[in-house]
């Protein structure tokens, strides 16, 4: 059955691929970016089941407004689809203040922006299902990856918190957890760099720039088999809360919760007996 699918940062990498494969399938799709005529460029085109308008995630009146937009071109929005992110790399120290909220800006109060413009629109539908992408770093911290994994994490108890206020609406909720994808978060319009300003770090910051670098085009996913992977979720009667996606995130969740089971059963008796006695006078 045909959907309307909106979908944030549709003019590169990932967006572009879900709203590729969504048109393919014969849905609706509403695609947005900072620069909507750079996304109809890159999807080619009007399309007559295709609506491009302009979305800055960071601005809940940008959001507001392109919701309205997919309702009065659509009738109705089926499908959320948080995609649009960024990513500032880098050790802590190293970070200013402002970029790391800028990251979370971006892909934490973004999605939360457009969430909240859609939500009224699905509650009035009583159906829908929100999707947010996340990240194995949403799940693992790595290193150089502070801020990005910060606002990855705070994705992940949003969606998960998010479920238990929709569900009575008939909305569902999906995060879903990319490993490695070819996509092009790793480009220079998608990735701020570091400059190396304390000695200390300056050597490791330099080789991991250079790492990270040299491992753009050659991630081992493919964006547009994830592309076809959420439509198949979105397709759903019954979606997963959480999709976990490439064998390198899999073996990532997999580790973390034997890691965090460990952890706890490590705190069990230090931690497990701290119970308020109130029998004490």
């Amino acid at each position: 059955m045909s959907k309307v699918i909106f979908v944030t940062g549709a003019g590169r990498g990932l967006g572009t691929d879900i709203v590729r494969e969504a048109l393919a399938a014969g849905h609706q799709v509403v695609a947005t970016g900072r620069r909507p005529e750079e996304v109809e460029r890159t999807l080619g085109g009007p399309q007559h089941n295709l609506l491009v308008t302009k979305l800055d995630v960071t601005s809940i009146e940008d959001a507001r407004a392109a919701a309205q937009a997919a309702v009065d071109r659509f009738g109705r929005i089926d499908v959320l689809v948080n995609n649009a992110g960024n990513f500032f790399a880098g050790y802590f120290e190293e970070i200013p203040p402002a970029q790391i909220r800028q990251q979370i800006e971006t892909n934490l109060f973004g999605p939360m922006n457009v969430t909240r413009a859609v939500l009224p629109i699905m509650r009035e539908q009583r159906s829908g299902h929100i999707i947010s992408l996340s990240s194995s770093a949403g799940i693992t911290g790595q290193e150089f990856c502070v801020a990005y994994a910060a606002s990855k994490f705070g994705v992940e108890g949003w969606m998960e918190s998010l479920r238990y206020d929709v569900e009575p609406y008939n909305i569902r909720t999906t995060v879903v957890e990319p490993g490695f994808f070819r996509t092009e978060l790793l480009v220079d319009a998608s990735t701020t760099w570091p400059e190396p300003t304390i000695a200390d770090y300056a050597e490791r910051t330099t080789a991991t720039i250079e790492a990270w670098k040299s491992m753009n085009g050659q991630q081992t996913g493919d964006p547009a088999k994830l592309a076809r992977a959420l439509l198949v979720i979105a397709d759903q009667e019954e979606p997963p809360q959480r999709f976990v996606a490439g064998a390198d995130a899999v073996e990532g969740v997999k580790a973390k919760a034997q890691e965090l089971l460990a952890q706890a059963e490590a705190s069990l008796v230090l931690g497990g007996n701290l119970a308020h006695d109130d029998s004490r006078v």
